[in-house]
């Protein structure tokens, strides 16, 4: 069976910004990949997700986008206990175990109900981000856009979500005024 290509305009970014881009402005209307169970496959798919781990089915989909509208509150400095407290409940259902690999120390993620496991995965990808580079995790800086990216620029400087869509939206907006008066 032939998969869909994934719509989104922005993706292959780190798990947590993935899961927030699964929202996107296309021409003033709000696009949704994670309406129906087809986009959420389609999203786990994506995501390396999809091989058999996790169902995708209605409760995984219910924990992900709980999970996304809590990592939106604190990701866009809305953070509030409520935001916070909702990114700790998605914690609560899985636990990382400890293990010993043939290549040394080795991490295990395990969950209580498997259809937690994306949401889980989602929210502990965003604490990674905080203690590796917070300040790097951005939103797109057109009026726009909804988009959300990890800025690996070497000096930190990026602004839009892609430069061949929204920063080139912003260029053509910023010569028309010039040239306009």
């Amino acid at each position: 069976m032939p998969v869909a290509p994934d719509p989104r305009p922005l993706t292959g970014e780190p798990l947590a910004l993935d899961l927030l881009n699964t929202r996107w402005n296309s021409d003033g209307v709000v696009q949704d990949l994670l309406g129906d169970l087809d986009g959420l496959t389609l999203w786990l798919d994506a995501n390396g997700l999809g091989d058999g781990r996790f169902p995708a089915d209605q409760a995984t989909l219910r924990h992900l986008l709980r999970t996304r509208d809590a990592l939106l509150r604190v990701v866009d400095g809305t953070s509030d206990e409520e935001g916070r407290a909702a990114v700790d409940a998605a914690l609560g259902h899985g636990r990382i175990r400890a293990t010993l690999t043939a290549e040394g120390p080795g991490e295990v993620p395990e969950f209580g109900d498997p259809a937690w496991g994306p949401a889980w995965l989602a929210a502990r990808n965003y604490l990674d981000l905080l203690a590796t580079a917070p300040d790097r995790i951005r939103g797109c800086a057109h009026e726009a856009c909804i988009l959300h990216f990890f800025d690996t620029s070497r000096n930190g400087t990026r602004r839009w979500c892609s430069m061949a869509g929204c920063g080139n939206r912003a260029k053509a907006s910023r010569h028309y005024a010039r040239s306009k008066g």
